[in-house]
């Protein structure tokens, strides 16, 4: 890259860990960051560490994170030349690259022309038919009908999935096992799709029962060079939420990673892609040890879990995104792409594994943080932040870097050890029960790994269910109960109290149905 920063200020339209990330990026390049934050933001990590902040209005995303007016208006008044998307919130919807291209802002993404086509499943699906890509068999267009539905159902064979055409998250989904569950099962995705998306279209594709999931990381420049850098396995999931990823696959060999590389630069190219992007994959496996992969679909933007590919190809993808942004040429061809060691990650999460998952919001009371060779923490949280419940409640990635799998695995629970969050519940305890499984230890992993796992539980194999977490329980009782007497947090929200007025419990429900949008 050249000495001269690519940009001289990048607003980043996010929020929590991705937007830290991204601001630790651009003072790495040189380039001054611009944060945005709403209303109960106003204290978090992001806008402490950028170089200016401003505020673009109320908590609710629709007021804040999801305007772009606002969005564009603050570029403008800050003097930012560039706007990075993140993950979630507007980094797939192309009205936002629109709006960049016409204020002349640079959009630090693809171009709103390709998110148009692989932002829609189904036009997606289109390309891909065009272009010989494998995908899972179904419908490529929207259903117009339940007698369609019922059509397309019968022809694939049950059990199906009727999902979203402008899903993601696992929002507009609906798994159908018989042809009496079909009509519930179709209005329901279409009305979480219109809630979700303000757009009821939904298609259909053969449910693969149990499959893995495996996606590749692309990159392009402006210039045609397109390549892959390996793959992320990202096979446990809750409710279609990654929970895990790793890089490699432990069941990917070279020939198959080559052979699913080819394909997603393929459909890269097909969509006309420069920047990050991921080609997801549905992976089953034959009786007979053979190895099937169907294009699922793609996500135009940085993936949560991009760090697992970061540390096994030693590329910073956020440092190339800019770069690519500005012009310039990939710095490397597909040839000098090699994948060294094995890295795994897990989503830190402000919710209670041992309450169905409920979210916990909430005042972060005492907070250690994980350290030593091979670990990386990416965080959105600090000692005194109270979480807020109208987002979603991802607080860091924890990531570990090994030469092998077992040995990261044994890094990711040393570092599990050593993490505690304390005045909010938090996931780390699950991750403990994961590593340990038999299954996962011998990489025998799919997307129903987590759900049989949780159903394998007993009561008494539970970790405490009161407030332990990690090593250091009583410590963090004491210094919750020491910090519930001083001023109130740095965001201004004050402390939580379990019953209080600002409790976190009497929120959950209201928390819940908006996960549920």
């Amino acid at each position: 890259m050249d000495a001269k920063p690519p940009f001289r200020k990048i607003l980043i339209a996010n929020r929590g860990e991705i937007a830290v990330r991204v601001i630790r990026a651009c003072r790495e390049l040189g380039i001054a960051s611009v944060a945005v934050y709403s209303d109960v933001d106003r204290g978090a990590l992001h806008v402490r560490r950028a170089t200016e902040a401003y505020s673009i209005g109320a908590a609710a995303a629709t007021e804040s994170y999801l305007n772009i007016e606002r969005i564009i208006a603050t570029a403008k008044k800050a003097g930012a030349d560039a706007i990075h998307p993140g993950y979630g919130f507007l980094s797939e919807n192309p009205a936002l690259a629109r709006a960049c291209r016409d204020a002349k802002i640079k959009f630090i993404g693809p171009s709103p022309e390709a998110m148009q086509l692989m932002g829609s499943k189904t036009r997606g699906r289109q390309a891909m038919l065009a272009a010989g890509v494998p995908f899972v068999p179904g419908s490529a267009k929207g259903l117009e009908s339940l007698e369609e539905a019922k059509r397309v159902a019968g022809e694939v064979g049950y059990p199906v999935m009727i999902k979203a055409a402008a899903g993601g998250g696992g929002k507009g989904m609906r798994a159908v096992a018989n042809e009496k569950e079909m009509a519930s099962a179709y209005a329901a995705a279409q009305s979480e799709a219109e809630r979700a998306f303000k757009d009821p279209e939904v298609y259909i594709e053969k449910l693969i029962v149990d499959p893995r999931h495996i996606e590749i990381q692309i990159l392009g420049d402006e210039h045609g060079n397109l390549v892959y850098l390996g793959e992320r396995e990202c096979s446990i999931q809750r409710r279609h939420q990654k929970v895990v990823e790793e890089s490699p696959s432990p069941i990917v060999d070279p020939e198959m990673r080559r052979r699913m590389g080819e394909v997603a630069v393929t459909v890269g190219r097909a969509a006309g892609y420069t920047n990050a992007g991921t080609v997801e994959f549905l992976v089953d496996v034959a009786d007979d040890g053979k190895k099937n992969f169907y294009f699922l679909e793609m996500n135009t933007r940085l993936q949560v879990e991009h760090p697992v590919t970061e540390f096994v190809t030693g590329l910073d993808l956020v440092h190339l995104q800019v770069a690519v942004a500005a012009g310039e040429k990939l710095p490397f061809r597909q040839e000098d792409v090699q994948l060294r060691g094995h890295a795994i990650e897990c989503r830190v999460y402000a919710e209670d594994p041992d309450q169905n998952f409920l979210p916990s919001p909430g005042k972060i009371q005492k907070l250690t943080l994980p350290s030593g060779p091979g670990v990386r923490n990416d965080s959105g949280m600090y000692e005194g932040w109270t979480v807020p419940l109208e987002y979603d409640p991802l607080l860091a990635k924890l990531i570990t870097y090994a030469p092998t799998r077992a040995q990261a695995a044994a890094r990711l629970e040393r570092a599990l050890a050593e993490y505690f969050v304390g005045g909010i519940r938090t996931n780390l305890s699950l991750f403990r029960e994961i590593l340990r499984h038999p299954d996962f230890i011998a990489g025998k992993l799919s997307t129903g790994f987590l759900d049989r796992m949780l159903a394998e539980r007993k009561p008494a194999a539970r970790p405490p269910a009161a407030h332990a977490e990690g090593e250091h329980a009583t410590v963090a009782a004491i210094a919750a109960a020491l910090f519930k007497m001083m001023a109130p947090s740095a965001n201004g929200a004050g402390p939580s109290h379990p019953g209080g007025e600002d409790s976190a419990w009497k929120k959950t429900a209201r928390v819940a149905a908006l996960r549920e949008k």
